[in-house]
């Protein structure tokens, strides 16, 4: 094992003079990008609409091609999905990756094409493996199993008898594995594809609980769900009494801050790492190259070519774009990208900061319709987050998820506020304690709602529901999204998730 974890590392190593290129020279990379996405893309319908073979430069490419969200481009990629190839991209699309974002109803289905799979998805966890050893030259990742938590596939529902099929990009990438990786993977891939969660969780455990485990990939939210159980089948205090080698946790989808504490209790070691990936159903977009610093490294050269809006020319009919060469440090921009997959200037929906401009390093601050700015406060999920993780070490609580909305005005003259549900696995040492240092971290963060909550005159203070276990899985098992892409949407600028969430409450009080 000690030969085969030397010579695995070596064989990784060898991609990090590629990405200490593209951090040197990140424009370049960026201009390679977009000549092989054009010259792909003249040879696809929607090229062949928009003009792409007379496309000499960016300026043509941004005056000719429509900024566009999913239902812009849905009717290119339903079209696709019905059996037409050479729609949005060059090659044939053979899988689709299902997501919703949030809990809407509505699907999204993100064309996959064989280039962003090899290109972009598995040469994003190659490189996080290349980063993680170089970093950590003592690593033993390869002397034992990666456990994926991933989630499940179905046919294509355009063409249910045609060869294409979809499902969460975890499941997409699981699928289509080499033969070499799926041997040092656990669970198995029958069980990692089950579609029912909870049979799922309760397989995987006792599939995995006897591996010799040194890494974990997957979403915080789930892999909490399978370590509690992995601990209540074997009677065990921690994780490591079951996986003594366990020595990474590679994590991504949502923010890890609320949830450090909970995996501190879980695998009580000094020694354990975590290391934070942004993996999309659309893309693989960065990974943190610094184990002091949980900024994201910017990946240039994936198939991705990048835009950005600034956020203040959001809401704007004919909002600025710029490329990656004009953004800012400290700034917060909406991400549009052109993929190799066939998605053309698309916005995702996710903002970024930049920390970072040599090399580009960024943190994800939030959703494009996650924040709330019911009363000019401008509350972002990335304000949201840090103020709850700073409530909940304050007062020794232990969060498992948590949403807020805007409490609006009403008859009676009461001001306006915010309306929190957060749910605890540990609750706080004093209640009312948390609520005062939520609202007054937010102040010190914000200076928008600073300004709102001054003696109340926008804003009183924040209703916060203290929730128990289980209303967040049940609220989601309800609408029947349990599991996969579907997550529990942070800030709202409406009641609608509110107002589903409430009456449970009222249920288990």
């Amino acid at each position: 094992m000690e030969v085969l974890n030397s010579f695995m590392t070596w064989i990784f190593k060898s991609r990090l003079g590629q990405i200490e290129n593209f951090k040197k020279n990140p424009i370049e990379a960026q201009q390679a990008i977009f000549k092989s996405l054009l010259e792909a893309g003249k040879r696809t319908e929607f090229g062949n609409e928009y003009g792409f073979s007379s496309i000499q430069s960016y300026q043509d490419f941004a005056r000719k091609v429509p900024v566009l969200d999913y239902e812009g481009i849905q009717p290119y990629i339903d079209k696709t999905m019905k059996g037409t190839q050479n729609v949005l991209w060059n090659t044939d699309i053979d899988w689709f990756a299902k997501s919703s974002g949030t809990t809407s109803s509505r699907s999204k289905y993100i064309p996959v094409s064989q280039e962003s799979l090899e290109d972009c998805h598995y040469k994003g966890g190659k490189d996080m493996v290349s980063i993680y050893v170089n970093n950590f030259p003592d690593s033993k990742l390869f002397s034992g199993k990666s456990l994926s938590i991933g989630g499940a596939l179905e046919k294509n529902p355009f063409n249910p008898q045609g060869k294409a099929s979809a499902g969460d990009i975890s499941a997409v990438i699981m699928q289509n594995l080499p033969i070499w990786a799926q041997f040092v993977r656990t669970p198995s891939l029958e069980t990692a594809l089950m579609r029912e969660w909870e049979a799922k969780i309760e397989k995987m455990a006792r599939e995995t609980m006897d591996e010799n485990v040194v890494s974990i990939a997957g979403v915080p939210t789930w892999t909490i769900v399978l370590l509690r159980k992995i601990l209540e089948i074997k009677k065990a205090k921690n994780i490591l009494e079951v996986w003594p080698n366990l020595e990474v946790f590679f994590h991504g989808a949502v923010a890890f801050g609320p949830y450090r504490s909970l995996f501190h209790e879980l695998i009580p070691s000094e020694k354990m790492r975590y290391m934070e990936t942004y993996n999309a159903s659309e893309g693989f977009f960065g990974l943190q190259d610094q184990p002091d610093s949980d900024e994201l490294l910017l990946l240039l050269d994936y198939g991705i070519f990048y835009e950005f809006i600034p956020m203040e020319e959001w809401e704007k009919e004919d909002p600025k774009i710029i490329p990656l060469q004009e953004v800012e440090a400290g700034k917060n921009y909406a991400l549009v990208i052109s993929t190799n997959g066939g998605l053309w200037r698309y916005k995702i929906g996710d903002t970024v900061r930049f920390t970072s401009t040599s090399p580009y390093r960024f943190k994800i601050s939030g959703r494009t319709k996650h924040f709330i700015n019911a009363f000019g406060e401008e509350v972002i999920v990335e304000n949201a987050e840090k103020a709850i993780q700073f409530a909940a070490e304050q007062t020794h609580a232990t969060i498992s998820n948590f949403t807020a909305a805007p409490l609006y005005f009403d008859k009676t003259g009461a001001k306006g506020a915010h309306e929190w549900v957060v749910e605890f696995i540990t609750p706080p040492d004093d209640p009312q304690l948390f609520n005062e240092i939520l609202d007054r971290h937010l102040r010190e963060i914000n200076s928008d709602y600073d300004a709102k909550r001054y003696k109340d005159l926008a804003l009183r203070e924040p209703l916060v529901h203290h929730a128990p276990t289980g209303i967040f899985e049940k609220w989601l098992g309800g609408k029947g999204k349990l599991g996969g892409q579907h997550k529990v949407p942070r800030l709202s600028n409406t009641r609608e998730y509110l107002e589903e969430i409430l009456p449970l409450l009222d249920r288990n009080s």
